[in-house]
């Protein structure tokens, strides 16, 4: 090649097979980018017109093949329509904004009907865009190592496939299996790819290449089975009896399973349905139709941003104290060995960290680290593990009694019973042991960081690490940062929690931090609705409706109904009367002490949980509500804005009162923390993309017939009168 490569390594063997080896300089991770289109461009030309190029193939210089696209760049092109739009016109705007979105397609387009053979030789996460790449080459081998994965996850930022992806798989696999995989945006291991018909082979990581060589060598064919006369899609016709067993159904689960929440869910199935209609050229042009309308949708741009460069922003250490030295965390201390300090030891070691496990008595001790040994043995089951692993994990717990244990811990984390007394008691212990610049977190849910550190002698080295139940599952992870802790013991925080692979958002402390303030919203948004006399179905169904994950009742009952009433009875007795609901105190208090009802853990709660059969709303619970409504009197839709709205408020009091600093982590943390409907971005782009004057509007109203809770914070209030938002207010200060 003449043209000078900078993202791609090109050269051609004694066979004429060319060999593209993608390698961007500066990057850990192969991006597709404006730069890389355009030589993977000229890469396809060379091939297509040197008749001494038999073929190419299409490898990795890095550990993984590629992410996909650049979302920034995607992010640029919604900016460039606003302006060409203002510039000249909404139609001239559409045209150029529909031509840029299909470059991707049509690139791949061109390299599958070039008239040459090529191959992706697949190692390490081949996913969105860059698995497209791999599906318009005519063979596909990917590498049997255990981090190889393909997959098409655009669904999970509010996209779908815009590279082909729709179109190739739903011709490579019969149509309901092509639909899971969209709707999911799993991330596939190559045995089960080549099962499904994505991938043609699976060899070792160093045959890969010879492999995809070896394919072109022998002949291997350049026209895609969709290209080859009278192809046939496995599936069949789309209007044949097969058919009408697919579409119906299909479009009943899209429903049930998006409530109508996710544009680019509805592109998905309207995409595959009427692309197997047409030629593939069409096909993929009513794909990028699509894909253009999805990209300038507002669930997409929110949850891009959120999900995808908030959320990478914090990973990197975005609120990292700059000045804070690099921490070299070698062994964690985890003081009290229960479920969830259990969790915390299993985290801990499995990032490659030596952990002190202590218990009031060996036997707890030893109960903690046997509940790591569960999860690890769990993973092996699911072939996600070797036994191997299961031995070294263990290797680096050491289950104690003996607070000594603790001496040689840069970060010694408490996970004890939630009350101050007992955590006073701890402190003291540990800090009795440690070294001088060893760091203390608690991992409390709701007490005031401030106030525990007052049992400390060092302030400055005490900081609040609140995991998420159940550890190992949950990505979220609040530090929280009390009145007197210092910038080395947040950093610390910070580079553990990243080192465990989990987000961090950083929040000043106040009862309840941040995601707790938000779920109590929610919670008790729902006791206050079947206090009013909400049937408890609608409570359940508008909370899934609304985008939750589980209604108010459910999530209530996983949580604990005890532990929710602890604490309301808690907040009573430090703050006042006035702190609490008195009708959720009510419910609650005959539900945990007139009913013995505690929820999941004893299966009895808002729902039974029958052995061995789906959980159900348990049929008592008409017989403590003091009103009862007829269904039809009931607004659903208003129900839906009250789910949703209360914590959305709570979030903005939040940062009103200063506990969150930054729009970026109240939306990753509300998503990531508890699911709040992840549409929209979370809970401050909620706010921001409805228009705060819309929102204030709608709280209002919502205040004026249920009460105060929606009553609208002052900051919010101002930032509407003054045509602001949360982001653009956030952006001003930054500049």
């Amino acid at each position: 090649m003449t043209d000078p490569q900078k993202n791609f390594r090109f050269e051609t063997d004694a066979d004429g097979i060319a060999l593209a080896v993608w390698d961007m300089p500066g990057r850990s991770m192969n991006v597709i980018t404006e730069g890389v289109m355009e030589e993977l461009a000229a890469i396809v030309e060379t091939v297509a017109t040197d008749p001494a190029i038999k073929g190419c193939v299409i490898a990795t210089g890095k550990e993984h093949f590629s992410g996909g696209a650049d979302l920034t760049m995607l992010q640029g092109l919604g900016r460039a329509y606003e302006a060409l739009k203002a510039e000249r016109g909404e139609e001239a705007a559409m045209r150029h904004f529909l031509d840029e979105s299909r470059r991707l397609s049509l690139l791949f387009r061109r390299l599958e009907t070039c008239g040459k053979p090529f191959a992706a030789a697949i190692t390490g996460l081949c996913l969105g865009g860059a698995f497209e790449l791999a599906l318009a080459c005519h063979h596909r081998v990917a590498s049997d190592d255990p981090k190889t994965r393909v997959g098409l996850p655009e669904i999970k930022v509010g996209l779908f496939p815009g590279g082909g992806g729709t179109q190739r798989v739903a011709r490579l696999m019969q149509t309901g299996d092509a639909l899971q995989m969209l709707f999911k945006g799993e991330q596939i291991r190559p045995a089960m790819a080549k099962g499904m018909g994505l991938i043609h082979a699976v060899a070792p990581t160093a045959e890969i290449v010879e492999r995809a060589k070896a394919w072109i060598r022998e002949g291997g064919s350049a026209v895609a089975p969709w290209d080859v006369p009278k192809f046939k899609a496995p599936s069949g016709k789309v209007y044949s009896p097969a058919g009408m067993m697919i579409w119906p159904p299909a479009n009943a689960i899209y429903r049930r399973e998006t409530h109508d929440n996710y544009p680019a869910a509805k592109a998905i199935l309207a995409s595959v349905y009427e692309g197997l209609q047409l030629p593939m050229d069409l096909a993929l042009k009513v794909e990028s139709r699509y894909f253009a309308h999805i990209l300038r949708s507002k669930e997409a741009a929110a949850m891009i941003r959120t999900l995808f460069i908030s959320m990478g922003e914090l990973n990197k250490g975005a609120r990292r104290p700059k000045d804070a030295p690099a921490s070299e965390l070698r062994t964690v201390g985890v003081v009290g060995a229960g479920f969830m300090g259990a969790g915390v030891a299993y985290v801990t070691a499995q990032a490659g960290l030596d952990v002190v496990l202590v218990d009031q008595s060996q036997e707890a001790a030893d109960k903690g680290k046997a509940h790591a040994h569960a999860l690890i043995t769990g993973q092996i089951n699911r072939g996600r593990a070797k036994t191997a692993d299961r031995d070294a994990l263990l290797a680096r717990i050491t289950a104690t009694s003996d607070y000594d244990a603790l001496k040689t811990c840069d970060l010694v984390i408490e996970a004890v019973f939630e009350d101050p007394k007992v955590k006073a008691e701890v402190i003291g212990r540990v800090e009795a042991v440690i070294g001088e610049g060893a760091i203390f977190a608690s991992n409390t849910s709701t007490l005031p960081i401030s106030g525990l550190a007052r049992a400390s002698r060092r302030p400055e080295q005490f900081v609040g690490i609140h995991f998420f139940s159940p550890v190992e599952k949950m990505l979220l992870v609040e530090i929280i940062r009390g009145e007197a802790t210092g910038d080395r013991a947040l950093a610390v925080a910070l580079d553990y929690v990243r080192l465990i692979k989990k987000t961090p958002i950083v929040v000043n402390d106040s009862r309840g931090f941040f995601a707790n303030r938000c779920v109590g919203a929610y919670i008790l948004e729902g006791h206050r609705m079947l206090a009013e006399g909400v049937p408890p179905a609608m409570i359940e169904s508008a909370g899934r409706q609304a985008g939750m994950p589980v209604g108010p009742l459910s999530l209530n009952d996983e949580v604990a109904l005890d532990l929710v009433f602890k604490i309301l009875k808690a907040t009573e007795a430090q703050v006042g009367a006035d702190a609490v609901d008195p009708a959720q105190k009510a419910i609650l208090a005959e539900m945990v002490e007139g009913r013995g009802r505690l929820g999941r853990k004893n299966r009895k709660g808002f729902y039974d949980y029958p052995e061995g059969a789906a959980k159900r709303l348990w049929p008592g619970l008409a017989e403590i509500q003091p009103n009862r409504l007829d269904p039809e009197a009931v607004d659903f839709a208003e129900l839906k804005h009250r789910l949703l709205v209360v914590q959305a408020l709570e979030a903005a009091r939040t940062v009103g009162e200063g506990v969150v600093t930054d729009p970026r982590e109240a939306d990753v943390g509300s998503i990531l923390g508890f699911g709040f409907a992840p549409f929209t971005g979370g809970a401050l782009s909620y706010i921001d993309f409805m228009g705060p004057a819309a929102f204030v509007a709608l709280a209002r109203d919502l205040e004026a017939k249920h009460g105060p809770r929606f009553a609208v914070p002052d900051s919010l209030a101002v930032m509407a009168e003054r045509g602001g938002t949360f982001y653009g207010t956030a952006d001003k200060r930054a500049a």
